[in-house]
């Protein structure tokens, strides 16, 4: 026998990752994390069926996390990821003047730059 669980349902052989239980008396069906060994009337899921899980019209999904594994990340990690590469973009060097070189500046080995894009000219010219 495989030491790997199998997600339960039908023709799907991917590895479970997630574990599906019905209580019944409170119309609840509970997904978890991987239980530590098979129950027979649970049911292991793989990571896409257990996040496309439904339950029967009436019943409530309850999802408990698994505190061990990887977040994902929140809107506000997203912004701030993307703050700092703006500001990594953002030309640092200023001319003779302190101004910078305005709108777009070249420099002596032919790059020309537009804000946090560069244009390379070409190695036959």
């Amino acid at each position: 026998m495989s030491p790997v669980r199998r997600c339960s349902r039908t023709a799907c052989g991917r590895p479970a990752v997630a574990t599906l239980t019905y209580v019944y008396a409170d119309s609840t069906a509970v997904l978890g994390p991987l239980a530590t060994y098979a129950e027979p009337h649970c049911y292991d899921l793989c990571a896409e069926h257990s996040e496309r899980l439904t339950a029967p019209r009436g019943w409530e999904v309850v999802r408990l996390s698994d505190p061990s594994a990887p977040t994902r990340p929140s809107g506000d990690d997203l912004e701030a990821l993307a703050n700092a590469v703006r500001e990594a973009a953002r030309p640092h060097d200023r001319g003779a003047d302190g101004r910078g070189g305005g709108p777009q500046t070249a420099d002596p080995a032919g790059v020309a730059r537009r804000g946090h894009l560069r244009v390379l000219r070409s190695p036959e010219s």
